[in-house]
C-alpha cells in the first residue's frame, strides 16, 4: 500500500468513472485501474462496485476511503508541520474578525506585524462570528478573532486577553457624580445594545436578562450592525448601551465625558484567536499574539492569557 494509491481511491470515489479519475490524478486509466486492483487484492475486500454505472464505493470501500483522506490529511499537516519549524514565516494567511473588534484591534497591530513578517500576506475578513466559525470548519479560513468561548468540536480555542466593558451614557444625569457604575445600576429601561450572536460573560451583567428586559422596552426592535450606529441610536434616544474597552480610544473628548466605569470585578468578554483542530502552522499564531499583546492598552494587557 502508497499513498498514491489511497489518492486513486479517493479520486475515483470523486469522479464516479476510472477515465475521469486518471485524468484528474494525470496518470493513464489503465495505471489507475491496476493501481486500485492491487490495492483491493492487498486489502482483501472489493472497495468498487464496477458493474454499475457510475462506478459507486461499496461499503467498506466507504469506510476505507474515509480513512484514507484522514492518512492523507495527517501526511500534509506532517509537511506543514517540518515547514513551520524548519523556515522562517511566509505565505498568504487569511483571517475573520467580528465587527465589535475590527475596527479598534485591527489598527493597532495589523501594521507593526506586517512590518515584522514582509514575506506574509494576510487577508482580512470582518464577519460575525457564526459565519468566521463555519467558514473555518469549511478551512475558507485560517484563523478567527473573536469572543470566546464557542465550544465546536471542530474548533480549537487560544485564549489571548480579557477586555472589560464600560457604560456609554449621554445625557444621563444619574450617573454624572459617580466614579464607577455597579450592575444593577444600569438604568435598563433605557438600555440598548449591540446583537452579537451571543451573550456577553456573565461575571456582574447578565447581558440576556437584560437583552430582554431591552426588548420589552424599545418599540423599534433593531439589530445594530456596528457599534458606531448603536452609539448614533443611544445618543439620539437618550439612552444608554455597553461598549467594549479598546472602542473608547477612538472616542472624542466630548464623547468621553459620557463614559463610565463599572464597580471591579468589571464584566467583561474573553479574547481569543480560533483555528480549526487540524491547523498546525503554531509559528503564525504565537506571532500574531505576540503583536496583539504587544500593542494592548495595559488595562487588557494585565489580563493576557497564555496560547494554549
Amino acid at each position: 500500500m502508497n499513498l498514491q494509491q489511497l489518492e486513486y481511491i479517493i479520486a475515483l470515489d470523486v469522479y464516479k468513472g476510472f477515465v475521469l479519475a486518471a485524468e484528474k490524478c494525470f496518470v493513464t486509466q489503465s495505471t489507475l485501474s491496476i493501481m486500485v486492483k492491487k490495492l483491493e487484492e492487498e486489502l482483501g475486500v472489493v472497495l468498487f462496485d464496477r458493474t454499475k454505472q457510475p462506478v459507486t464505493a461499496t461499503e467498506i470501500g466507504c469506510k476505507v476511503i474515509r480513512q484514507a483522506k484522514i492518512i492523507l490529511h495527517e501526511v500534509k499537516k506532517l509537511d506543514s508541520l517540518i515547514v513551520e519549524e524548519t523556515q522562517h514565516l511566509f505565505g498568504n494567511y487569511s483571517l475573520g474578525i467580528i465587527p465589535t473588534l475590527a475596527p479598534y484591534l485591527l489598527p493597532l497591530f495589523i501594521e507593526s506585524f506586517l512590518k515584522k513578517y514582509p514575506e506574509i500576506t494576510l487577508q482580512v475578513f470582518e464577519m460575525t462570528t457564526d459565519i468566521i466559525i463555519q467558514k473555518l470548519i469549511n478551512r475558507e479560513l485560517d484563523a478567527g478573532i473573536l469572543a470566546i468561548p464557542v465550544l465546536h468540536p471542530d474548533i480549537v480555542e487560544h485564549p489571548v486577553f480579557k477586555e472589560e466593558f464600560v457604560v456609554y451614557a449621554p445625557d444621563n444625569k444619574r450617573y454624572e457624580q459617580k466614579k464607577f457604575i455597579l450592575a444593577n445600576e444600569i438604568d435598563t429601561d433605557n438600555l440598548w445594545l449591540l446583537e452579537e450572536g451571543h451573550c456577553l460573560r456573565q461575571q456582574v451583567i447578565n447581558l440576556c436578562e437584560l437583552k430582554e428586559k431591552e426588548k420589552k422596552n424599545h418599540p423599534l426592535n433593531f439589530s445594530a450592525g456596528s457599534i458606531e450606529t448603536l452609539k448614533r441610536l443611544v445618543e439620539v434616544n437618550k439612552g444608554i448601551t455597553i461598549l467594549p474597552y479598546l472602542g473608547i480610544d477612538f472616542l472624542s473628548d466630548k464623547e468621553m465625558h459620557h463614559i463610565y466605569f463599572f464597580e471591579q470585578p468589571a464584566p467583561e468578554r474573553e479574547i481569543g484567536i480560533v483555528t480549526h483542530k487540524y491547523f498546525v502552522k503554531n509559528r503564525f499564531l504565537e506571532a500574531l499574539k505576540d503583536e496583539i499583546i504587544h500593542v494592548l492598552p495595559p488595562s487588557c494587557k494585565k489580563n493576557e492569557l497564555p496560547l494554549s
